[in-house]
Order: structure tokens, then C-alpha cells, then sequence
């Protein structure tokens, strides 16, 4: 039996493909003018051989703030090499030791075996204060060790420190220590409105497929869908997704139908089913819906009482993914007679489609 038969006898829909990865880079970042020139600004006194300012960026997923950042990075890089920029995303380089061998490979520096983290640090040190660096920090509140923060405040002369986060609480718990050297900037990405979520996704429509591929009403249910969602990223995934479906069926068009069909895979894409959770995560998930509605302090002290090991901290960050998932909802309170507090109520799981 031939499977592949067919393979290759027609002409993909796709003429950019790389488009649609999350990690794509474009040459423009749409709508973010303004942010991109306060971090710019931020940066701008590295040039005349002074510390720049520091930066805390947040806002939720899917609105642009790493594309923005790392644009100005490329720009930098494209400038001038008195400024060494480091990104390091800290989901994938969770421990101080991990970012200190990130920075090793951006200075190319290859000796790294059988060394100490300080021992790093002193090198990368070293090799920085000859000139100037911007440091990016990409989801920042995923390490659990923020002494790194301390050491490149007090030890690197010039720099910026740009720290990025979905989650803006994340600063307001840091230790007082390191966040009064910050000083940190403070600045939101809001979501896109959706007269942007229309503009950036026909910028990657038209630079992904030739013209006339996608059906008006299938563009904008894609454009409909992503906005209700407030996540660029899950407008890229439908494009992806329908335009595959519609290669499938050997069609040169990409219809509604295709993204209906898209849709339905959304589930796949952005919710973990509760069975696939971590065992200490799925835990604490039961304890917030045995406690749904209460302070995110009361729920602590049930998970306490029920034989949780984890200290408060870690505990928020397993909240906020959670949270991020859809698992549950937090509702943050300002004021009050005892100050500032979160809500937790546990959320069925749903379906992306019934967002």
C-alpha cells in the first residue's frame, strides 16, 4: 500500500513555514512601538559608556513581549559590539548554573567542565566589564534561586536588566534586598485589541502563504478566535493547524471548515488534561477545589495541614501555572482591612472552544 504515493505532487500552501513557530522572529514587532521604546531607553546610556536602567516587563502570554525584546536585541547586536546581549529563558535554564552556562556560550567560552558556578560567574564577569551588557531574563519567575539577580546588580558595571514574566506579583515578592538594587521600570504589555490581533496575524499571513490561499471568512474566524482568547500564539497554531488540514484534502484554499477543524485540536494545544499533571501539582489542584474561594494564604495552611512539603513561594509559582493553564482562576484584591490578597476557585476543565 502506498502511503506517500501523492507526496510532493502538488504545491505546498506554505512559502514560510518558520512564520508560524512561536521562536519566529519578525523584522517587525507590530503594535509595540511604543513599549519597544521605553525598553530602548533603558538601554540607550550603555552607548555613552554608563549603566543603563532596568526593566520589569509583564503581561500575559501571547501579547508580544519577548518578540518586542528580542527585536531590540538583534538591533543591538546589529549597532554596535560594545554591548554583549544575553537572553536566557529561564523555563529552559531554571537554575543559576544553567544561566552561567548560557552566558559562557554567548562569550564563547568552552572550558567549562569541573567548574563552579562562582568560578563562571567570575569569568563571564570578567569578560563583560571589558565592555557593556543587556541581560534578558524570559520568564523570570520560572527559577527558583533569584541570588543571581544580586551578584549581576552589584558585580557587572554597565548593564540593563530587563526581567520578563507573565505574572506581575512576581517583583512584588522578591527579596528586598535584590529589588531595591533593581529599581526596576515598571511596564505592562495589555493584550492586543482586536482591531491589532487582525493586523499582527495578516503580517504572518501574508508572510507564510502566497496570496489568495486563505478564504476572507476563515481568516477572520482565526482573527475572531485569538482575540477572544487574548493569545497571538493560538492565532499562529489555527493558521498552522487549518492550513494542514486543507493540504490534506488536496485543496488550494484554506476555508472555515478547516479552521472549525483547527479548533477542535486547540484542547491538544493549550490544556493538559488533570491525569498528565505532575503528582505534587495535581495535589495541590485537589486542595484548591476542596477550598475554592478562599485566600491563596488559607489554601496554603490546607495544603500545610494535608501534608505539603513545599515552601510558600514555590507553592505561588505551582498556583500560577496552574492558573495559566486554566486549571483554576485567581482574583487578586487590592486594599482591604488586611491588604492586598489572591482568590482561588478551582475551574472545571474546559474546552478552549468554550472560551
Amino acid at each position: 500500500m502506498a502511503f506517500f504515493g501523492s507526496t510532493g505532487s502538488g504545491e505546498s500552501l506554505f512559502k514560510n513555514p518558520m512564520g508560524l513557530d512561536y521562536d519566529y522572529q519578525p523584522k517587525l514587532v507590530k503594535y509595540r512601538e511604543v513599549e519597544m521604546r521605553q525598553v530602548a531607553a533603558a538601554m540607550r546610556p550603555l552607548f555613552q559608556k554608563r549603566s543603563g536602567r532596568n526593566v520589569f516587563v509583564f503581561g500575559p502570554s501571547g501579547v508580544g513581549k519577548t518578540a518586542a525584546v528580542r527585536n531590540l536585541l538583534l538591533e543591538l547586536e546589529q549597532e554596535t559590539d560594545e554591548i554583549m546581549p544575553f537572553y536566557i529563558n529561564c523555563w529552559k535554564n531554571d537554575t543559576t548554573f544553567k544561566m552561567l552556562l548560557e552566558m559562557c556560550s554567548v562569550i564563547n567560552y568552552k572550558f567549562t567542565q569541573n567548574k563552579r558556578g562562582d568560578e563562571l560567574f567570575e569569568i563571564v564577569k570578567k569578560d563583560i566589564n571589558k565592555k557593556a551588557a543587556v541581560f534578558v531574563f524570559d520568564e523570570v519567575d520560572k527559577i527558583d534561586d533569584v541570588d543571581f539577580l544580586y551578584n549581576v546588580v552589584e558585580e557587572v558595571f554597565n548593564k540593563s536588566i530587563i526581567l520578563i514574566t507573565n505574572h506581575k506579583d512576581w517583583i512584588a515578592d522578591l527579596d528586598t534586598r535584590i529589588k531595591s538594587r533593581l529599581t526596576a521600570e515598571v511596564l505592562e504589555f495589555k493584550p492586543y485589541n482586536l482591531t491589532e490581533t487582525r493586523g499582527v496575524l495578516q503580517q504572518r499571513m501574508e508572510f507564510v502563504f502566497a496570496p489568495g490561499v486563505w478564504e476572507p471568512d476563515a481568516f477572520e474566524a482565526v482573527v475572531q478566535k485569538a482575540f477572544s482568547m487574548q493569545d497571538i500564539r493560538s492565532g499562529l497554531y489555527l493558521m498552522k493547524e487549518a492550513a494542514n488540514t486543507a493540504e490534506e484534502r488536496n485543496s488550494r484554499k484554506v476555508t472555515a471548515a478547516d479552521v472549525a477543524a483547527a479548533i477542535k485540536k486547540l484542547e491538544e494545544f493549550s490544556i493538559k488534561k488533570t491525569e498528565e499533571l505532575e503528582d505534587e501539582t495535581r495535589f495541590i489542584l485537589n486542595i484548591v477545589k476542596k477550598n475554592s474561594g478562599r485566600k491563596i494564604g488559607e489554601i496554603y495552611e490546607a495544603y500545610k495541614e494535608a501534608g505539603g512539603s513545599m515552601v510558600y513561594k514555590t507553592f505561588q509559582r505551582r498556583i500560577a501555572k496552574l492558573e495559566e493553564d486554566r486549571f483554576i482562576s485567581a482574583e487578586r484584591v487590592v486594599g482591604g482591612s488586611e491588604g492586598s490578597t489572591t482568590i482561588l476557585k478551582f475551574g472545571q476543565e474546559k474546552k478552549l472552544t468554550e472560551f
